[in-house]
């Protein structure tokens, strides 16, 4: 039996304008994961999913083609991440085979909670991981990365897949989205062998070290968000108000490297500044595209870190979800805890998880 995990992430900032090729965003990895196991089979191949165990999917092999028994699944990431890795282990000279595929997610709560922390992301990398290692095909945090990234897009269809470089790399991490438009073009001449090995264009993805005295809190509002949806629509405002849109990239472009500074030089209270000059930016967005990004609740999240000592914003495309909290370990955390559970927010115990292969 063949295991692998994929940790969730959280945005510490640089939402949005990560989208755009060659922007940052910094980006953390969370010890809450998706796991994938895989066993052989001899009569028919299963996807079960512990928790839509209703909605699990069986299939047969038609030559090297999967054929399902029923057309109507919610497993989309789990399917896109099987046929690209299998149709690289068919490049690989590998003989594809019956198996019994099961998921596992601590993402989202047993009642059925989104806390928005990337679930289709961890799903598509341990789905990913765990049939290179079935396969017997080398695995590199590279290799890895770029499969599940195309699996991933292939579904999506928009975003910066910075919530994939999460879960593969962990830890974190500053990220630049590679150039999709390039990848788009390559793929109709490239094999997925030579596509993996080749340099993808403005990708980069940096591991960070945070100053000792960090201490990271997520609190989660209970109103779970779209991103891709979220997404869509900044993409029209983006087409409406040009000058406005290039202004907050110009921005946030500035304000990450500046965050990226403070992670280098383990200076907390830079890091803090960018993270308050993060959350004006991502006001001034939401003013100009009239997309709600940071609802009330995260409003008030935000307002109780600061006047505790924190700096603080919504993580991620807003609308709901969590929002983040840097503060300095000395001050009265609990405190803040308490007053966010107070007020209806949910404190996610949650810590940073560096990845191994």
């Amino acid at each position: 039996m063949i295991t692998a995990q994929a940790p969730g992430k959280l945005y510490i900032a640089g939402e949005y304008a990560v989208v755009e090729t060659g922007l940052p965003a910094i980006i953390v990895a969370l010890n809450q994961f998706v796991t994938v196991t895989i066993e052989k089979s001899e009569d028919y191949g299963s996807i079960v999913s512990k928790q839509y165990q209703e909605n699990s999917i069986y299939w047969l092999r038609q030559g090297d083609k999967m054929v399902f028994d029923n057309r109507d699944n919610p497993f989309h990431y789990i399917l896109s991440a099987i046929h690209l890795t299998e149709r690289y282990a068919l490049e690989m000279g590998k003989h594809l085979t019956l198996y019994h595929l099961h998921i596992n997610s601590e993402l989202d709560s047993e009642d059925g909670k989104k806390y928005g922390l990337g679930s289709s992301a961890a799903v598509t990398v341990a789905t990913v991981k765990a049939l290179l290692d079935f396969y017997e095909l080398p695995i590199t945090k590279d290799k890895l990365y770029k499969l599940a990234a195309i699996a991933h897009l292939d579904v999506q269809g928009n975003g910066s897949l910075g919530d994939i470089a999460a879960s593969v790399y962990g830890g974190w991490i500053a990220y630049q989205a590679f150039d999709r438009g390039w990848l788009e073009a390559m793929r109709r001449e490239t094999s997925l062998h030579d596509l993996l090995a080749m340099a993808w264009p403005q990708l980069n993805i940096d591991l960070l070290t945070p100053p000792d005295n960090l201490k990271l809190m997520i609190g989660w509002t209970g109103s779970p968000a779209s991103t891709s949806q979220l997404v869509d629509k900044i993409t029209i405002a983006k087409a409406k108000k040009r000058q406005d849109y290039q202004r907050f990239l110009q921005n946030s472009e500035q304000c990450i490297k500046q965050m990226i500074v403070g992670f280098k030089t383990k200076d907390l209270t830079l890091i803090q500044q960018q993270i308050r000059r993060n959350r004006e930016l991502l006001h001034t967005l939401s003013s100009f595209s009239h997309v709600s990004i940071e609802t009330p609740l995260l409003q008030k999240m935000c307002n109780l870190a600061e006047g505790l000592g924190g700096a603080a914003k919504a993580s991620g495309a807003g609308g709901g979800d969590c929002g983040i909290a840097i503060l300095n370990k000395s001050l009265a955390t609990e405190e803040l805890a308490q007053n966010w559970v107070d007020n209806g927010i949910e404190r996610l115990n949650l810590a940073v998880h560096n990845v191994t292969l």
